[in-house]
């Protein structure tokens, strides 16, 4: 969310080194992301855009469900077997604040 927000956002991570392993994919999508260290920079822009994009965590794979539903265009999340074991139901969730979610099984 603070890819869309006004304004820099300052993000430092002491616990889990590679809690930024997200970032690639968000900028991907148009998501303005300076990353260094420990710490990532994000400068909020007005809109992100639907990509393919790929699951590398159970936090990020979530995070990335919710950029593809601001984002503007289609959003195809791949590796979502950590979204699945971590969120049970989170399409169904979703869905029911006015999301529009469709999961489809992986080959």
């Amino acid at each position: 969310m603070l890819c869309v927000a006004k304004g820099c956002s300052l993000v430092t991570e002491n616990i889990f080194e590679n809690r930024f392993k997200i970032a690639p994919e968000l900028i991907r999508m148009g998501a303005k992301i300076n990353l260094t260290g420990k710490t990532i920079i994000i400068k909020g822009v007005r809109k992100i855009y639907g990509a393919n994009v790929e699951s590398t965590d159970l936090r990020g794979g979530a995070a990335l469900v919710l950029a593809g539903l601001v984002a503007k265009g289609v959003t195809k999340v791949s590796k979502i077997d950590y979204i699945l074991r971590g969120y049970e139901g989170l399409d169904l969730k979703l869905n029911s604040l006015s999301g529009s979610v469709i999961r489809q099984e992986e080959d």
